[in-house]
């Protein structure tokens, strides 16, 4: 994209020092998800009085809900030491079994866009799922040789926006199964009010509750348009971050009442005014917005799906009298 979206929760934060500081490192520390954090309790104290290594997890939802956060949480639950990667990293085989191998001692292994992994190196992370073994090939043709490489116990734990990218033969290989949700309002002000604490600021509730309403249900935004209406309350000499002075903020970073932000307004606009409302198919945005495909399907439709605004129907997408109202064009 080629504006800065405050709110994108793909958008990675500049501010990585500040950023590791807010993760949560246990599960009472991680705000929301009740129902995961219940059945992961139970899942890692059976696993630790059973001695034994907790079985394979998959995490999916929206981006910028905490996978990584969660993933890194479950391995020091467990005492465990982990491995962070990606699905994109492995180019063959070969670097798999490396990761895989290296291991001297029980651990974790993180794989993020687990979906994006190759199908020959997903194929080699079966049996190490399973049985804990890995086929090593030396050489090629009729000189090949296949040996079993036999490996330490380990819990792999990955993570996808896209759960419905992933084969089945993979998913199966998971024993436990999340699927993160978007955050209330009220849950994101009690992260917003924790991550002020750690960053020394001084913040009301009604702030904290302003800047979580307009940061699309996830705590990345949420982290990142604290410290942006930080950086303007203290130019203005504020003290204390309260309504009005988030809500002043917010507004000169171009992010509305609802958390929509320029592009989001002009993508609503666009399917009303030159669409009828729609329905409309998404490459005729895409070409109409300057924007790829995969950027609107994944970041700007979500939040405006979940928010009543938009709706995606077999004929395309078409906006929905809450979005009128919202934009002032009821009469279009």
């Amino acid at each position: 994209m080629d504006e800065n979206r405050l709110t994108d929760p793909l958008e990675q934060d500049q501010d990585r020092e500040h950023d590791q500081s807010l993760r949560p490192r246990r599960l009472d520390e991680f705000i929301g998800q009740e129902k995961i954090k219940q059945n992961l309790r139970v899942f890692i104290a059976a696993a630790r009085q059973r001695g034994e290594v907790l079985d394979h997890v998959l995490l999916h939802g929206p981006p910028g809900l905490g996978k990584t956060t969660l993933a890194q949480i479950i391995a020091a639950e467990m005492d465990l030491e982990v491995r962070l990667t990606s699905g994109p990293a492995f180019t063959n085989s070969a670097e798999l079994i490396a990761l895989l191998s290296e291991q001297t001692e029980q651990r974790a292994i993180f794989i993020d866009e687990i979906h994006r992994l190759g199908r020959v190196v997903e194929e080699h992370l079966y049996p190490a799922m399973e049985d804990w073994r890995v086929e090593l090939i030396i050489d090629k043709g009729p000189n090949a040789r296949h040996f079993n490489l036999q490996l330490e116990p380990f819990t792999l734990i990955g993570a996808t926006t896209r759960a419905g990218l992933i084969t089945a033969a993979l998913r199966s290989r998971f024993g436990i199964v999340c699927h993160l949700d978007f955050y209330p309002p009220e849950e994101l002000a009690i992260i917003v009010t924790r991550s002020a604490g750690i960053l020394g600021l001084e913040i009301r509730p009604e702030g904290a509750l302003e800047i979580a309403r307009r940061s699309r249900g996830t705590p990345r935004a949420a982290n990142r348009l604290l410290r942006r209406v930080r950086d303007y309350a203290q130019v203005d000499g504020q003290d204390v971050i309260d309504r009005q002075v988030a809500d002043q903020g917010l507004t000169r970073l171009g992010v509305d009442e609802r958390g929509l932000e320029p592009l989001d307004r002009r993508y609503l606009e666009l399917v009303i005014k030159h669409f009828g409302g729609g329905p409309v198919g998404v490459q005729n945005l895409s070409v109409s917005l300057g924007e790829e495909t995969d950027t609107l399907e994944d970041v700007v439709e979500p939040y405006l799906i979940q928010s009543g605004l938009l709706m995606r129907t077999a004929r395309g997408r078409e906006t929905t009298p809450l979005a009128r109202t919202h934009l002032g064009l009821e009469n279009e």
